[in-house]
């Protein structure tokens, strides 16, 4: 039988509803009537082209097909417009087609309310007999919803389809106003800071955060709450996705950092770098890095004609190349291993595939590595960069991008006093057909060699969370945001220009620390935090901006532009063969001593650098015959 019922469903829907329509017919005709049954022959005479006509509206506005017990408001307006054609096409057939005069006037209203309650009520039945069946039956997970408003209503209704395997007891809101109401048959319980006392009325085995368009302080208040009540808690989807209705109950994901720094969203002007890009050949070194995957992936939305993803880590490419497998543009991408300190190799590449926009990721970028290894920071960040130029310009390239760092202001390492060079270097050099733009920003979460990733590993291992010092800060950025701002900024930078990301207020890595362990379900008492003392190179907080530097803003409001202190072309040249012929010489300290003479801001610590091994064998066994060893 159940079978048989599926197989024609709308036969006996058909049927079902004719039934309805029939019955609402006589209640009519009897309320008119005071319940009884006169004029018979013009009642019986008018019951078929009633079904007639309600039958082909029904029908036009797919009232004969889905399922009842997924009812919902579109179902409701569907059934409105049915009873009202179709009581339009009743009235003209009975009126003017068959001069049915006698047919009394008041039933048309009278059937056609009772019509359209009938078919709603059926529905709304049928829904609540299956969601009362489905909560009884199924071993249900109980949800309290923070936020009352559409996302939470977005979300009670997913929760109500079969198989979600959860039931809201209620929901939470800031806005006292809304205490008491209900929300999808969800009522409003309180406040968010009454959880607790909630929770003790209304026992329930997780939160859900829905409240996607929340800040960053708030929703680091919510994980506070959630916490002090002990209860587990996940959040919705992005705003969009909430809009777009494409949010389901297996898309929610438990909070992240990204959640707690809260920043806006990134508006760019997708035309001005679509403009830019598409139809192009891009490359991109330092491809299987954070950022550079990054680009990889955003820069194939925009169409280029090809993408050529250069990197020295074979690895590292195998795994962008999956990433990207069934990538729509796909094909479009081209993967080489290539260190681009080779210049045989970069010129046989840039010749193959002549590439029209270059950006220029690839970089050592590990501050107290680079401490200890300042004759490769020097080689790959500067000399890798001046080879890429010239080999770029000589491949007929017309942009070229380069990823710099808030490091280079006032520098303290020698990762940041190279990028600082490379920026000097994009600014002083003549165009000669190709525009060099810098974007420099800061820190992004989560990325290779970032604190985060040490930070989660030491709090998975149950070992001491190590800070630097109490006092430092960073700024941050999530990677998509960041380089959506560098190919925004490399659609609007002009020639020389050093672009520079809004990264809103820094962040104490003691705060993150303390985030992260919310975040993990813990409490801090729970976790042992070690301050170890600055590191190599590492200053307590990061600059954006040099004094003298003359800041001006472009069209995006995001990205600032600064041409920092524009040098002469030859005389860079002059200081930076000096620093090549340092390479030569055993030791670091010459080297340093030549970055110095090129970036006048950058220091160092002497003793520091002499225990990084600056000073060369000659050097120490001179001073060592002294007596200053």
């Amino acid at each position: 039988m159940p079978s048989l019922l599926l197989r024609y469903r709308q036969w006996f829907s058909g049927a079902f509803q004719s039934c309805l329509i029939v019955c609402s017919l006589f209640i009519a005709w009897l309320l008119r009537f005071d319940f009884t049954l006169p004029y018979r022959r013009v009642l019986l005479f008018a019951v078929p082209i009633l079904l007639l006509t309600r039958l082909v509206a029904v029908t036009y506005f797919g009232l004969l097909r889905g399922w009842w017990r997924y009812t919902g408001i579109k179902d409701g307006i569907d059934i409105l417009k049915a009873v009202a054609t179709g009581s339009m096409l009743f009235w003209v057939v009975m009126r003017f087609a068959l001069r049915m005069t006698a047919f009394p006037r008041v039933v048309y209203v009278l059937e056609a309310l009772l019509t359209m309650g009938m078919l709603v009520g059926v529905r709304l039945l049928s829904r609540m007999f299956a969601e009362s069946v489905r909560e009884n039956i199924s071993p249900c997970k109980r949800v309290i919803l923070i936020g009352a408003g559409s996302a939470a209503q977005t979300i009670l209704r997913e929760l109500r389809r079969p198989g979600s395997e959860y039931v809201a007891v209620g929901c939470l809101d800031d806005d006292k106003s809304k205490r008491g109401i209900w929300i999808d048959n969800v009522r409003v319980l309180g406040t968010v800071d009454e959880l607790s006392e909630v929770l003790s009325d209304e026992p329930a085995n997780e939160v859900l955060i829905a409240v996607p368009s929340a800040s960053g302080a708030q929703m680091r208040r919510f994980v506070e709450i959630c916490n002090g009540a002990k209860i587990s808690f996940r959040t919705v989807p992005a705003l969009k996705d909430i809009i777009a209705g494409q949010v389901a109950v297996s898309q929610l994901r438990e909070v992240s950092l990204e959640d707690l720094l809260g920043r806006d969203p990134v508006q760019i002007d997708l035309e001005a770098v679509r403009k830019q890009i598409t139809g192009r050949r891009v490359l991109v070194t330092g491809a299987a890095g954070s950022i550079g995957s990054e680009l990889c992936r955003q820069i194939l939305d925009y169409g280029p004609v090809q993408l050529i993803c250069l990197d020295q880590s074979e690895t590292g490419l195998y795994f962008l190349r999956l990433d990207h497998a069934d990538h729509k543009n796909g094909p479009q991408l081209v993967f080489r291993v290539a260190d681009i300190c080779d210049a045989e190799r970069v010129r046989s590449l840039l010749l193959e595939f002549r590439p029209e926009i270059v950006f220029h990721a690839a970089a050592y970028k590990h501050v107290p590595m680079m401490e200890s290894n300042v004759q490769e920071a020097v080689k790959n960040n500067v000399l890798g960069l001046i080879g890429l130029l010239e080999l770029a310009a000589e491949a007929g390239c017309k942009s070229f991008v380069l990823i710099s760092s808030d490091k280079a202001v006032n520098p303290t390492n020698v990762m940041g006093a190279t990028k600082r060079i490379c920026e000097l270097i994009l600014s002083a050099k003549p165009p000669n057909g190709m525009r060099c733009v810098s974007v420099r920003f800061g820190n992004v979460l989560g990325s290779s060699g970032s604190v985060v990733p040490v930070l989660k590993q030491q709090l998975s291992n149950h070992r001491p969370l190590t800070i630097t010092h109490p006092d430092i800060k960073r700024f941050f950025m999530i990677t998509p945001e960041a380089v959506a701002l560098v190919l925004q900024a490399f659609a609007i930078g002009d020639h020389g220009d050093i672009l520079v990301l809004d990264m809103g207020e820094p962040v104490r890595i003691l705060d993150l620390a303390r985030s992260l362990i919310r975040l993990s379900g813990k409490f801090e008492h729970d976790v042992e935090i070690q301050f170890t003392g600055l590191r190599d190179g590492e200053k307590l907080n990061e600059e954006l901006f040099y004094e003298h530097e003359k800041v001006t803003p472009t069209s995006c409001a995001r990205i600032k532009r600064t041409n920092g202190s524009l040098r002469d072309w030859k005389g860079l040249c002059h200081q930076l063969d000096e620093l090549r012929a340092s390479m030569s010489v055993d030791g670091a300290a010459p080297v340093r001593a030549r970055i110095k003479e090129i970036v006048p801001e950058y220091t160092f610590d002497d003793n520091k650098a002499r225990q990084n091994g600056d000073e060369s064998p000659a050097e120490r066994h001179l001073r060592a015959a002294a007596g200053n060893d």
